[in-house]
């Protein structure tokens, strides 16, 4: 699409305002993809002093804050450089002075700092730097889930780099693999999509209080469908124990078509998704090979040895992980009781950094600003509460019986219920 390329090129006009080198960039976020189809306001309408055209057009006059993640080699030096160019976008931090400012960055939290509220060629921009090594380690480990769930979701890329491309594969296809051990042998690309989707938000303590919509995921995956398919379905293709079921798949225009929500299979046999569980990202997987040691009461010296003999993780070749009787109890364990214990390592996963980053941000950003944001996200849950139960009333009114896809409730309580 034309404006689509123009939206892209105003966003990477943003970046050349940093002198600072950024290695990887991406946008993401409601300011770049619609998550309703709300009508604009009087105060969202003047949030960008002077936004392009472009960005205005693609916003549909909402005026919402646009999200950037900056990649950086050198952290200290980045901020160095960046606070002698724009020392009006950090708080009071800024007099700590760099290295101040980069070890809060890499060693509170989840790596990340975020500048908020800040004016760029006319537009309101946030922006978050992590250093590439700690943006590839959650990209390929899942550490802390914070940057690779973001990437779960669509985003646009305007600075690419290598390494994060194929991290962030690594990512994608572990994405994958979770939500199969999270769905039933059949079930629908909505459904699969609305899983990954939720991933991030479990255990993300900002879900806890009325500060985001509680339909957020379904919002994600309903308006931006299309994206999602662009993510993942070359990936589901080369996977061998998942498939799309349906024939309108193979005509030219069902990427588009977002009418269609496609069945799915998947391969319940054991060596298969014990295969999947051995293939998880590795912190991730020591986490959930930890929960179920204690819940089979396996003792420490026979479960240490056990890991020893499966470890066939080789850095000088490449080869594919073979899941051993371990994973293949994991993956034979009761469809529900494997639910729990993933959901509970997502959870664990997530909380502390999503905790501390979260109070990072008020130190970061200033009280004020994280009041700002606060108070826009609670905006947010009023909103989309009241659009649900505008919903529902309409739905009486017409005297139907609403049929929402129970799937994706399910993701949407689940992740109500696991904070």
């Amino acid at each position: 699409m034309v404006i689509n390329d123009e939206f892209k090129e105003a966003l990477r006009q943003i970046l050349w305002q940093f002198r600072a080198p950024i290695r990887y960039a991406f946008a993401y976020g409601s300011g770049v993809f619609p998550q309703t189809a709300s009508a604009p306001t009087l105060s969202s309408s003047k949030l960008h002093p002077k936004p392009s055209a472009a960005i205005s057009t693609v916003q549909g006059g909402q005026g919402k804050m646009i999200d950037f993640i900056f990649g950086v080699s050198y952290t200290q030096h980045w901020h160095s450089l960046n606070l002698q160019h724009h020392p009006d976008h950090y708080s009071a931090i800024r007099y700590a002075g760099s290295y101040a400012v980069s070890r809060i960055q890499d060693n509170w939290g989840a790596g990340v700092f975020f500048n908020p509220f800040v004016t760029v060629n006319g537009t309101l921009i946030k922006y978050g730097v992590v250093n590439l090594d700690t943006l590839c380690r959650d990209l390929s480990e899942w550490d802390t889930l914070y940057l690779a769930g973001r990437l779960q979701k669509p985003v646009k890329i305007l600075r690419d780099d290598a390494r994060v491309r194929l991290a962030n594969q690594v990512n994608l296809l572990s994405a994958v693999r979770t939500a199969l051990l999270l769905l039933p042998s059949t079930f629908t690309e909505q459904e699969l999509y609305s899983t990954i989707a939720g991933i991030s938000y479990l255990g993300d303590v900002r879900m806890s209080f009325p500060t985001e919509n509680q339909n957020k995921v379904a919002n994600i995956v309903t308006n931006q469908l299309a994206n999602f398919r662009r993510l993942y379905a070359p990936l589901i293709e080369n996977l061998p124990n998942v498939s799309f079921k349906d024939p309108r798949m193979s005509q030219p225009d069902w990427i588009e078509d977002t009418n269609a929500n496609t069945s799915m299979a998947q391969d319940m046999d054991p060596v298969k998704r014990g295969n999947m569980v051995r293939r998880l990202p590795k912190a991730f997987r020591g986490k959930l090979y930890f929960a179920y040691q204690s819940k089979f009461q396996i003792p420490g010296l026979e479960f240490n040895k056990m890991l020893e003999a499966a470890n066939d993780e080789d850095p000088t070749r490449v080869k594919r992980q073979q899941g051993g009787e371990f994973e293949r109890r994991v993956a034979g364990d009761e469809p529900e009781s494997l639910k729990k214990e993933v959901r509970q390592v997502i959870k664990k996963t997530i909380q502390w950094p999503s905790a501390s980053q979260t109070f990072k941000g008020i130190v970061t950003g200033g009280v004020v600003n994280a009041w700002r944001y606060v108070s826009e996200k609670i905006a947010k849950y009023q909103e989309g509460n009241k659009k649900m139960r505008s919903e529902l009333r309409a739905q009486e009114e017409k005297g139907k019986k609403a049929k929402p896809n129970e799937h994706v409730w399910e993701v949407r309580n689940a992740v109500k219920k696991d904070q």
